[in-house]
């Protein structure tokens, strides 16, 4: 546990000296929200709604620090300190690649609760937004969407030979799911046939549940986001300490 701590404590400090994850995960959701909240305000999400377009969007917003940190920022940094022979290092140490990949998704996860923090208290006061579903279930859901995604980071990083190709991987993973899933660009003005394609990204079946959970909507067959995210966090987990790559 000390150790853990200790790597901690300082991979925070690193990451912080960096700026990238700051600035990604945490004011690209604020300004994308305060952006909505200004250019929409209180209107409806569509005629009939009792719920603002605003709010409808929020689970999708809550999203945006999770995409930055499990699919570009985890398994870059992985992968650049495989680059830079820091594994190396640790190798020859009792740190085990559990416990690397476990501080660093600490840290990630971190950001995205700063994130979801924030986005929440500037809805409420100025916005006037509020979850309407079960907090609790929202809370959980939020969770389950962020191991999801850090556990594809962790495979990411901890089997990628390279940054280079690490970088790709993570580019063509992030800005798909940034973009279509509904986190940036909403889901439901997507034409039908884009949303039948998108439908299978795993971060769309998610903010799907953040959106249900946070407006208390009905949710449908919730039995299959469930099995794929939980599929996503026990076999991306599993592959990503199994083949770990030192150097």
């Amino acid at each position: 546990m000390k150790t853990f701590r200790t790597m901690l404590k300082t991979e925070l400090k690193l990451s912080l000296r960096g700026m990238d994850m700051f600035i990604f995960a945490i004011c690209m959701p604020v300004a994308i929200l305060v952006l909505l909240g200004i250019i929409y305000g209180n209107k409806p999400a569509f005629e009939g709604a009792d719920y603002t377009f605003l709010a409808q969007s929020f689970g999708a917003i809550s999203t945006i620090g999770i995409c930055a940190g499990g699919l570009m920022g985890l398994p870059l940094v992985v992968s650049d300190y495989r680059n830079r022979k820091i594994l190396k290092r640790f190798k020859v140490t009792p740190v085990s690649p559990a416990l690397i990949l476990m501080v660093q998704g600490t840290i990630y996860s971190l950001y995205s609760l700063v994130s979801l923090a924030l986005i929440t208290v500037i809805a409420t006061i100025f916005f006037d937004f509020a979850i309407t579903g079960s907090v609790l279930l929202f809370i959980s859901t939020f969770l389950l969407v962020m191991f999801s995604m850090f556990s594809i980071g962790m495979m990411v990083g901890g089997i990628a030979p390279n940054i280079k190709i690490a970088s790709i991987i993570a580019s063509i993973l992030y800005f798909p799911m940034l973009i279509f899933s509904g986190a940036t660009l909403p889901y439901e003005v997507m034409p039908k046939m884009l949303q039948n394609i998108v439908d299978f990204l795993p971060l769309t079946q998610g903010i799907k549940l953040l959106k249900a959970t946070s407006l208390g909507l009905s949710i449908d067959n919730i039995v299959f986001p469930l099995i794929l995210m939980a599929v996503i966090i026990f076999v991306c987990s599993g592959i990503s300490i199994k083949y770990f790559k030192w150097e």
